[in-house]
């Protein structure tokens, strides 16, 4: 046990559910996923939590659609950016 198994970021879940959208949909190659998903959590904030249940008392529905716009914006713009570099 340790701090490292023990919190997660929560952008990290909706980063993932993005990302794995977009490859069923061809929209993302998947030799790039990971380097689409490091990019855009990088240009996103963190959201720390420990027990899914805090997040379900402290966050309401406007943040949460409101985070799942901002990883829709990130996630596309880090495809864009790993296509550029990766060219």
């Amino acid at each position: 046990m340790g701090i490292e198994s023990d919190i997660k970021n929560f952008y990290e879940g909706l980063v993932s559910e993005e990302i794995y959208r977009l490859l069923d949909e061809g929209k993302v190659e998947e030799d790039n996923v990971e380097d689409v998903a490091c990019v855009a959590l990088n240009n996103l904030p963190s959201k720390y939590y420990r027990h899914s249940v805090d997040l379900a008392f402290y966050q309401g529905p406007e943040e949460l659609m409101e985070m799942r716009r901002r990883v829709v914006e990130e996630v596309s713009s880090a495809i864009g950016f790993v296509q550029k570099h990766r060219n």
